[in-house]
């Protein structure tokens, strides 16, 4: 029975890497490949996988033999969790370590506690809205603002309620645009709905509507549309709490509108800008400590390849330069021994290019003016754009350093029962006899192999995976 033990302890640790890494934010192809690399590091090359953003299913075995075992994801993950996710996927990809040890480790993983008190996390969500601000609203006083939302906001979110992030972002956009709105007439805080966006950035979906998009042109078309629908519900419920604030003070038309800055803003307010955003995460997302530099270099590359492109291309697809940029550089940094996981400098990276922002930005201007539609498409265009930036830099960078790879051939595998070769003609006429006198001995002998492993006989049932 031993066997048996170990195809059900490798079946719940390729599930919880597979989870672990949905929790991180990582697109369902790469989860796929992954776990496929490790499946094989093991010696089991007869699994196959199912990765959905909410569902995963792993088959161990042939096709008598295999179970399926299916899990569901709920969890989120923080910087430091993701660092540490990742550095145990690497030892699975080597076949390092044991399932069991795996499995006690993604527990500790789990139950992580968050490098930083709740008074600086709180701090750091300020620090990171006031970087964002800067770059949005360069003004002073909305600096000041934007300071003092984003702290409110960042002691808000660590109440741990699945209610209540439900409804929460609806209240934190509603909450945010009452303070905006009443201080716009009497305070020069810039435009408002683009200070807006700094208190509810790390509320905007600008990971999903780019990683959904990414889904969809690998060919994952549940996953990405998936995506893509949540992204869209979680910027429609940010707009109602923006549009229900401004109902209530009763601003006109003209308020959801982009305002032209008065005049630009010094050289060193976006430097200023990107060095106080990469903060504010390190330090409310409780990083480690090793990997602050590498984020700091994937939002500094990714916001001069935006800027870039707007003075080439225009700010409609700028985020597409940026992208192109930034991939590749977010991969080297992933490939080096002392770099970051992908995922931890990537989702900075996406914040600082703003797909999100931009969606929030126009689907406001769309619901709240009569000629917001065209502003809305245009944000539209720039999610696509940075997400097929994103395409273009990955496939460059896995030609540079892996090569052209077959493209995979369909393949159906027969049953055993039928893989049997035609006997030869004595074998036929004298029952019993061996289909060949030299390799008898040698089939007989793997015949015995296969059948130590025999047939499981139940499958293990508990309340967070069913396997059937």
């Amino acid at each position: 029975m031993p066997d048996i033990d170990d195809r059900a302890v490798l079946r719940r640790f390729l599930l919880g890497l597979a989870e672990g890494m949905n929790a991180a934010g990582e697109a369902v192809d790469r989860i796929g490949e992954t776990m496929d690399a490790v499946a094989r590091a093991y010696g089991r090359d007869d699994t196959d996988f199912i990765v959905l953003p909410t569902v995963i299913l792993v088959q161990v075995g042939g096709a008598e033999e295999s179970r399926v075992a299916i899990r569901s994801v709920r969890a989120n993950f923080r910087f430091d969790q993701i660092a540490a996710l990742y550095r145990l996927v690497e030892e699975a990809r080597r076949g390092s370590i044991a399932p069991a040890d795996g499995i006690r480790r993604l527990n500790e993983i789990g139950a992580m506690h968050p490098r930083h008190g709740w008074l600086v996390r709180t701090l750091g969500h300020a620090i990171l809205t006031t970087g964002l601000a800067l770059l949005l609203a360069p003004t002073l006083e909305g600096a000041i603002v934007a300071f003092g939302l984003g702290a409110l906001i960042g002691l808000a979110k660590l109440v741990r309620s699945p209610t209540l992030q439900l409804v929460f972002p609806v209240f934190a956009a509603f909450a945010c645009a009452l303070v905006v709105f009443l201080l716009a007439p009497h305070v020069e805080i810039g435009d408002p709905v683009r200070l807006l966006i700094a208190p509810l950035a790390t509320f905007l979906p600008g990971g999903a509507l780019t990683t959904g998009t990414m889904e969809l042109a690998a060919g994952q078309m549940i996953a990405g549309a998936t995506r893509l629908v949540f992204g869209m519900v979680q910027l429609a419920l940010l707009s109602f709490g923006i549009l229900a604030a401004g109902t209530v003070v009763g601003v006109s038309d003209a308020t959801y509108e982009p305002l032209d800055p008065s005049s630009p803003p010094a050289w060193w307010v976006a430097p200023l800008g990107v060095l106080l955003f990469a903060i504010g995460n390190y330090v409310h997302f409780s990083a480690p400590p090793s990997t602050f530099g590498w984020v700091l270099l994937a939002i500094a590359v990714a916001y001069g390849g935006q800027v870039a492109g707007a003075a080439l291309v225009g700010a409609t697809v700028s985020g597409f330069i940026g992208a192109v940029a930034m991939t590749p550089v977010v991969l080297w940094i992933a490939s080096l021994r002392r770099g970051a996981p992908s995922q931890l400098t990537f989702l900075p990276a996406f914040w600082i290019l703003v797909p999100g922002a931009a969606g929030l930005a126009g689907l406001t201007e769309a619901v709240g003016t009569a000629a917001g539609l065209e502003d809305f498409a245009t944000a539209l265009t720039a999610v696509m754009s940075i997400a097929l930036g994103v395409l273009i830099g990955t496939a460059f960078y896995r030609v540079v350093h892996h090569g052209a790879e077959e493209l995979a051939q369909f393949h159906v595998d027969m049953p055993a029962a039928l893989q049997e070769e035609d006997a030869p003609l004595w074998a036929r006429l004298v029952p019993g006899t061996p289909r060949s006198f030299w390799g008898g001995r040698r089939r007989r002998g793997a015949a015995s192999v296969e059948g130590a492993g025999g047939e499981p006989g139940t499958s293990a049932r508990s309340s967070q995976a069913v396997e059937t």
